[in-house]
């Protein structure tokens, strides 16, 4: 590979000649082979976006040569386009994926890089810097008209700058998540009112309990996931806080006043504003009510893990219950069917798992996991600086892209595909010994007990036996005992 060489503060590198990233970059790339996994186009993107608008900021307020300020501006364009290019190639399977000369590889880095996430920045930095200094004529590594540390990084820091991209990849991210999070509480809402006649026995402590009906089941699972999507929305709220501006310490030495507000707004401008018929709420960003606990606190991050923590558990509950329901076929509950997506055995023909309720709970088990770590690195912070960012980031980035894809698969591979047995699920409703707790308003607690106790001794129904004794009549026996007015308040049988 030919070379060319870059001089920093510790003397001389050799970078690609090729490569736009420079002698940091570089130093970092050789450090740090921790996960061969690069920085995800997210927040590169984040990153570029931030970048873009204090150049733009800067520009205005005549801190910054306007022919450079625009060459910088051009540059990040030209990323940001690429980078949106490259992802709707790469999600598209008829399409051929990008190769490596695309610019998303012009960040190299390891995401397990040096601590608050300097590298990165310098990465971004140096980019930008090579593309404007070619924009203007020269050549990259000149660094003649156009310097990293000067220029792309003007009034700013890696303190204020590499907080503010993880928050806004996270933000931006999060509204993905919020789409499928709503289709999948729409599709469980449709199968509560499709389910809603379907009586079957529900179940406590995995024992037979009282009649429900599976759609009010069904219900119940998308109103678990609309309340979860709340704790989301809060962390959503304090992600688009920004401490752009705050500088090295958060006190915005070397920044214009008015600077840190006219990045915000150049920042909102350039965000995709969506469908403006979703009722999705648009990211919204401001500027930091105090840029040292902007800098000092990741607080947004510490919502973010939190608000995905919930939907995690809730999510987990409500997979390992469609698990249940669909086991057998013939020695489970086989009350509902699971679409069958692909052979569940190498040598049992004909066998099918529960494949996409499986896939969903791995992907929210490494999801949780990511949680503790972003949990543990917002507690490192120290003093005005917490240099555990890069970790955040990373854990954020893939919880948010695993979670927001397997939700799509499973609300589309799963959801909208399942089918019920109703007679197995009445036949069950109607058979349970529960069915006999009807019968405690007209014979009492301890009656009822000595009933259900002989009928499964006896493996009678609950019915044979209370006409055996003589405890009821027989029309009244069949209000107490009609398992459909069992799954609404009320006394079976009685008025009122």
């Amino acid at each position: 590979m030919d070379y060319r060489i870059e001089k920093d503060s510790l003397g001389e590198v050799k970078v690609p000649k090729d490569a736009y990233w420079g002698s940091q970059a570089e130093r970092s790339r050789q450090l740090f082979q921790i996960s061969g996994l690069t920085e995800h186009p997210k927040m590169i993107e984040a990153f570029i976006l931030l970048k873009k608008a204090c150049a733009r900021a800067n520009t205005d307020l005549g801190l910054l040569d306007k022919e450079i300020g625009e060459a910088i501006v051009q540059a990040a364009d030209e990323i940001l386009e690429a980078s949106s290019v490259e992802r709707r190639a790469s999600s598209d399977p008829n399409t051929q994926h990008p190769t490596s000369s695309t610019w998303l590889s012009q960040f190299p880095i390891d995401v397990f890089h040096m601590g608050a996430g300097t590298s990165l920045n310098m990465n971004c930095n140096e980019v930008l810097a090579n593309r404007a200094e070619e924009i203007l004529g020269g050549n990259k590594g000149e660094y003649k008209r156009v310097k990293p540390n000067d220029h792309p990084n003007y009034g700013q820091s890696t303190n204020d700058t590499f907080p503010s991209a993880m928050r806004i990849m996270s933000r931006l991210m999060l509204q993905d998540l919020f789409v499928e999070i709503d289709l999948l509480s729409d599709a469980l809402s449709e199968k509560g009112k499709e389910f809603d006649h379907i009586l079957k026995s529900g179940r406590t402590h995995l024992q037979d309990a009282v009649p429900i009906r599976l759609g009010q089941e069904f219900a119940a699972y998308a109103l678990a996931v609309r309340k979860s999507r709340k704790w989301l929305e809060n962390a959503a709220n304090e992600l688009e806080e920004l401490g752009i501006g705050g500088s090295a310490a958060g006190t915005g030495l070397n920044t214009h006043p008015d600077y840190r507000f006219k990045v915000i707004e150049n920042l909102n401008a350039y965000v995709n504003p969506g469908n403006p018929k979703s009722e999705i709420r648009n990211p919204k960003f401001r500027a930091a009510e105090d840029m040292r606990e902007a800098m000092q606190s990741n607080l947004p991050m510490a919502a973010l893990a939190a608000g995905l923590r919930i939907l995690c558990l809730e999510l987990t509950r409500i997979s390992n219950d469609l698990r249940l329901m669909c086991s057998g076929p013939l020695t489970g509950f086989a009350e509902i069917t699971l679409p069958p997506v692909q052979p569940g055995s190498s040598i049992m023909p004909g066998k099918i798992n529960p494949s996409m309720a499986e896939n969903l709970n791995l992907v929210l088990f490494q999801v949780l996991g990511q949680c503790q770590a972003i949990d543990h690195s917002v507690q490192a912070g120290q003093l005005e600086l917490n240099v555990m960012m890069p970790g955040m980031a990373f854990s954020a980035q893939f919880s948010l892209q695993i979670l927001t894809n397997t939700l799509r698969t499973f609300t589309d591979n799963c959801i909208v595909g399942i089918t019920a047995d109703e007679e197995r699920c009445r036949h069950y409703a109607e058979t349970s010994p529960s069915l006999a707790t009807a019968l405690n308003p007209y014979l009492g607690y301890e009656a009822v007990a000595s009933i259900v106790k002989q009928a499964l001794k006896e493996k009678r129904s609950i019915p044979d036996v209370v006409r055996e004794r003589g405890l009821l009549d027989e029309e009244t026996l069949k209000r107490a005992l009609d398992p459909a007015l069992l799954t609404e308040p009320g006394i079976p049988g009685k008025p009122g």
